[in-house]
């Protein structure tokens, strides 16, 4: 466990890599944290195993995930909502909806996926400001949601939609 933890914290990026490839069964606490933190590493496929590897994982991991929910770096906050997603965690949906108001856009956009994901009904406000989010992934992703929750969109909403003036807003549009 112990040269697991240097090389997750300080080991090459394919030495990374081979490392989290194996952690789908791990429950030992400090080693789920340190995977957590690697959804932040520099090297995006580092994030992209770190993120594999939580969603494979066998054992009951929602508690740290939804801890990590509350963490400073926007990278985990946002990859955490969509691992708790992946997994149909729906017991985060609380967590989750508190992350729509993240002051990073990022963040935000990965929440609003996560809920469209959990199908998260309750969310049908949220999905429905969020649409004049001042990001347009956001945007983007409040869309995808409400589609694919056939959530009803007033003509009015739907005018101040067009507005925006983007072409994969307006695609997404002629599916509502």
């Amino acid at each position: 466990m112990e040269n697991i933890s240097k090389i997750l914290e300080s080991g090459s990026s394919q030495e990374k890599i081979k490392i989290l490839e194996t952690m789908d069964k791990i429950n030992n606490p400090r080693i789920l944290e340190k995977i957590i933190l690697k959804l932040d590493d520099d090297d995006i496929q580092v994030r992209g195993e770190a993120f594999s590897s939580l969603i494979l994982n066998e054992n009951n991991i929602s508690d740290f995930l939804i801890k990590s929910l509350k963490s400073s770096s926007k990278n985990i906050r946002g990859f955490s909502s969509l691992v708790l997603a992946n997994r149909n965690e729906i017991n985060s949906i609380p967590e989750i909806i508190k992350l729509t108001k993240d002051k990073r856009s990022m963040v935000r956009s990965c929440a609003i996926g996560a809920l469209g994901h959990l199908k998260a009904k309750n969310a049908k406000k949220i999905f429905l400001e969020s649409l004049l989010d001042s990001n347009l992934e956001v945007r983007k992703s409040a869309l995808h949601a409400i589609i694919n929750l056939k959530i009803s969109v007033s003509e009015e909403r739907k005018k101040e939609i067009i507005k925006q003036d983007d072409p994969d807003i307006k695609k997404l549009l002629l599916k509502l």
